[in-house]
């Protein structure tokens, strides 16, 4: 809403606010119209610019939920590449929605990397299935439309948790420094960096993010404030979690410490019994056949050998949960 009549207003060479006063709507700006339009406001500006009321109300955001109201940004969270400047589409105000309908192309951050430079393009391939799926879940619930179970908060708890003590980077997370060099940065080599779950669910994004910017907000916030790499590995967890709640949870529980463990229990208490069962048979399933291969050869990490927020492990299939 706010852009639009921004464009509008230029085209009568004239200030947004000068432009709405002119249009008989004084005391609002247009942020203020953008969440709500007041009774008789969108009547006014249908009979001045000839839109209809309804077309004006899709610009708005009173039909997102409360809880969701705190992600949208005033402005575009990220940039098209082959949009003119001073455009904000209303979708871009969210962050899980890293393309541009009408040029088909990813979104970047403004004044920052694309994703593309974070991943592989063969990596990047594979991550939109889950990154579609999630912006899918999260566009529905921040309707009001989803009924998913666990619903978005809860995932999102589950995600921000940590599953393991704090730890500084490891050696696979640091750059190769002289001796000098680590003396120098002896800081950040020994500062406990936080292992969340997400690390576990999105291994992809533990091997490209900078290891002092891997931990996020906790729970709705760690969208509202994550940067473009961080949101995307968000909304690929929130997606292979919805696909799968049972098999990514007991992954992430089997992963843990004991303190770790305590917290992520703690995160799906409020999940349905049924599905928390599952998961917990699931859990318990890993830990046998982790203990009858104890003695075999080939021992390497779950997902990643050179991820810190993984213990080493034998790799051990998934499998299904029938009967758990």
């Amino acid at each position: 809403m706010s852009s639009w009549l921004n464009r509008l207003a230029q085209l009568y060479a004239m200030p947004t606010n000068v432009f709405l006063a002119d249009c008989g709507l004084k005391r609002n700006g247009a942020a203020a119209l953008e969440w709500r339009l007041g009774e008789g406001e969108g009547a006014i500006l249908a009979s001045r610019t000839g839109m209809t009321v309804e077309a004006f109300r899709t610009m708005t955001f009173e039909k997102i939920a409360p809880q969701a109201r705190l992600m949208i940004a005033p402005g575009n969270r990220y940039v098209c590449p082959g949009c003119p400047a001073g455009i904000h589409p209303k979708r871009r105000a969210f962050p899980w929605n890293f393309w541009c309908r009408e040029h088909n192309l990813r979104l970047a951050a403004s004044g920052g990397r694309n994703l593309g430079e974070w991943f592989p393009e063969t990596v990047l391939a594979l991550l939109d299935f889950s990154a579609h799926d999630g912006a899918m879940r999260l566009a529905d619930w921040a309707h009001g439309r989803d009924e998913g179970v666990p619903s978005v908060p809860q995932l999102l708890d589950f995600l921000t948790t940590r599953h393991r003590k704090s730890s500084p980077p490891s050696l696979a997370e640091q750059p190769i420094l002289s001796l000098e060099a680590r003396r120098a940065n002896h800081d950040f080599l020994t500062r406990p960096v936080a292992r969340q779950a997400l690390l576990i669910v999105v291994p992809e994004y533990d091997r490209v993010a900078p290891v002092l910017a891997k931990p996020v907000r906790a729970g709705l916030l760690s969208l509202a404030q994550g940067s473009l790499l961080q949101n995307f590995a968000l909304t690929v967890g929130v997606g292979r979690m919805s696909t799968d709640p049972v098999g990514y949870a007991a992954m992430v529980l089997w992963a843990s410490d004991g303190e770790g463990e305590h917290r992520l229990r703690q995160a799906i208490r409020g999940w349905p019994l049924a599905l928390r069962r599952r998961i917990y048979g699931r859990f318990q399933r890993l830990n046998r056949i982790e203990a009858q291969a104890s003695h075999a050869t080939g021992w390497r990490s779950l997902t990643n050998s050179d991820s810190p927020s993984l213990t080493m492990r034998p790799v051990i299939s998934l499998g299904s949960d029938t009967g758990c």
